[in-house]
């Protein structure tokens, strides 16, 4: 264990953030975290899971290497820590702030001293997120004794040279057992909003209160749902996996509402609370349709940011984080997200002003082959890698358009996106049965097997031929026509489940939880196994439906099959466990399938 930092991801495919990472140790001062296999002259320390305990809204562990008992609670802008250190040597806490996650690298970092007990500073850095802005602002209970600043390289500099502070030790007095409150609120704005976030949230140095409070937050959230079960490893897995549902999307404003957005500009007074971390790709399927059942208010700000994100940036969100798009994963997503609030009647947002940003959107030159679906109605396989998933992708959201514009009163955008909706059908060969990569003078793509996928170059993303076969939740009618009918569309989806798991080698390390060849560890395959009712076979929905829930979902440590992705893989599990699923993301009908439960009350 090497510290708490106050900003992270859940279970995504790539490692950023780790923003402001503190660690109380005793004795000798120390600015190296030491190493995995050897941690003697760092100071991180050893940890056992025996001694630590979670639940949401609270961490504790205790730090075996200098027996320090740490606990962590938060409110929506302001980590708490409280350090408990024994005594018989003299307690120190670092400051890193060089430390970060996965693909974070620093490129600013500050710190400067408020008063004896006040610091503020930012921390700039780039990695997924290529020009993350934090700020940051940090009270102690006491005030240290000493203060060491170091720099790159950790070389010691003088505090007035506070702009290049990288990492910072203090020192508290005496060495008998104290007690010290860390409190650590953080902006995307500046350390000033920072401060007044941690003054406004935490006004106070009562870890209890705060923790109180979480917890109260957190049983009120969780109880919009509740169920009656005497399973409990049962209603422990629900619960974890409501819990995941909503961890992201995240807030990022400051309790005065002001926040930062993609150009970089702040923005104060917006109206809406601005969040970020959209992992659309994932979770536009399941996570984002369970929002609007179990919080819709909170549907109506995610909206209102996807929003002022196409104001700021000139097209809608892809994969949004901290403030920055990445352009991860394919398709245009934030679109069913949109139309699927608007058909419900969600939110008070300008449907009218949402309605251009995705016709914007649908023909921005995204540099993922977008362009061509006009010019050919398909993406070429010869011009752009992952070109069949990206279609079939594209697709999805065409339909959803023609459907708010069909709302809306415009018939003629409703007419030319339902086409649009239906080109799926031109990345089918009927000689092989799938969908195939089509290249850009019409002939298919060679060489092919429905099984052999390369990582990030082939035609599919994170999937094969077999896997993406399905991959038509707007039209499942369509497709099971273009199969061959219920017969054919029935042997080709038992086939899926019964087939060899093997990958070749170089397929994406996604592809996860293989029953046959459905994949239940990654997002394309999570509709499938419920497309057996648009064939008149919802049993074989629902016996697949009860396996999956009862071997790819524990209670565990490693309860789930596959990436988390914020939060997309455990809301598959909430909806199936409760026995329907939205096959379409964006048309609010629901597919039964095989609830678990004994009663399930949706508040």
């Amino acid at each position: 264990m090497h510290g708490f930092s106050h900003t992270h991801l859940s279970g995504t495919g790539i490692g950023d953030l780790g923003d402001v990472l503190l660690m109380p140790y005793t004795g000798e001062l120390r600015t190296y975290a030491g190493q995995q296999d050897d941690i003697s002259n760092g100071y991180a320390s050893y940890y056992s899971h025996d001694t630590e305990s979670a639940r949401p809204g609270y961490y504790q562990v205790d730090l075996l290497s200098y027996d320090i008992s740490v606990e962590l609670t938060a409110t929506e802008r302001v980590g708490v820590h409280r350090y408990i250190y024994p005594g018989g040597n003299t307690p120190r806490m670092i400051v890193d702030l060089r430390a970060g996650i996965g693909w974070d690298m620093p490129v600013a970092t500050h710190l400067r001293k408020v008063d004896d007990k006040t610091y503020t500073g930012y921390r700039h850095s780039r990695g997924w997120a290529p020009d993350q802005r934090l700020f940051f602002a940090m009270e102690l209970s006491e005030a240290p004794a000493e203060m060491a600043l170091f720099g790159r390289g950790d070389s010691v500099i003088a505090e007035g040279d506070s702009a290049n502070v990288v990492k910072a030790v203090f020192a508290f007095a005496g060495t008998d057992k104290k007690e010290v409150l860390v409190k650590v609120g953080i902006s995307p704005v500046s350390e000033e909003n920072a401060l007044a976030n941690l003054r406004a949230e935490v006004p106070h140095n009562d870890f209890d209160r705060v923790l109180a409070e979480a917890d109260a937050k957190w049983n009120k959230q969780l109880s919009v749902i509740q169920i009656n079960s005497t399973d409990t490893a049962r209603l422990r897995t629900f619960y974890t996996a409501l819990y995941h549902t909503m961890i992201h999307p995240s807030l990022f404003n400051d309790s005065n509402g002001d926040y930062r957005g993609t150009d970089k500009e702040v923005y104060t007074n917006p109206g809406f609370n601005n969040y970020t971390v959209f992992s659309l790709w994932d979770t536009y399927r399941a996570a984002h349709p369970l929002y609007t059942i179990i919080d819709p208010d909170r549907v109506n700000d995610f909206v209102k940011s996807m929003l002022a994100i196409y104001d700021q940036q000139g097209s809608l969100p892809v994969w949004h984080l901290m403030g920055c798009e990445t352009g991860t994963m394919v398709g245009n997503h934030s679109i069913p997200v949109i139309v699927d609030a608007y058909l419900k009647g969600i939110g008070d947002f300008d449907a009218n002003h949402a309605l251009e940003a995705m016709l914007v959107t649908s023909n921005f030159d995204d540099g993922d082959g977008l362009p061509y679906v006009a010019e050919l109605g398909y993406v070429p396989a010869d011009k752009t890698r992952e070109s069949v998933s990206k279609g079939l992708e594209y697709a999805v959201d065409d339909w959803a358009i023609a459907h708010m514009a069909k709302e809306l009163g415009r018939d003629d955008v409703y007419t030319e996106y339902l086409k649009r909706a239906g080109y799926y059908r031109n990345y089918y060969d009927p000689s092989v049965g799938f969908f195939r990569g089509k290249n850009y003078d019409g002939t298919w793509n060679e060489p092919f097997h429905p099984i052999y996928t390369i990582h990030e170059q082939g035609n599919y993303t994170e999937g094969n031929a077999w896997q993406y076969l399905w991959m038509v939740p707007q039209d499942p009618e369509g497709l099971i026509d273009l199969i061959g009918g219920e017969e054919t569309f029935i042997r080709r989806l038992d086939s899926l489940f019964i087939i060899p798991s093997e990958l070749n080698e170089g397929a994406s390390p996604d592809i996860s939880g293989l029953i046959g060849q459905y994949a239940q560890g990654n997002e394309p395959s999570h509709h499938t196994v419920y497309l057996y009712a648009y064939a008149g076979q919802q049993w074989k929905t629902a016996e697949k439906i009860r396996y999956i829930l009862d071997h790819h979902y524990t209670d565990q440590p490693d309860g789930i099959i596959g990436n988390e992705d914020c939060g997309q893989m455990s809301a598959w599990y909430i909806f199936s466990s409760l026995g329907f699923y939205p096959v379409n993301p964006s048309n609010s009908a629901y597919v039964f399938g095989s609830p678990i439960h004994e009663e399930a009350v949706l508040n």
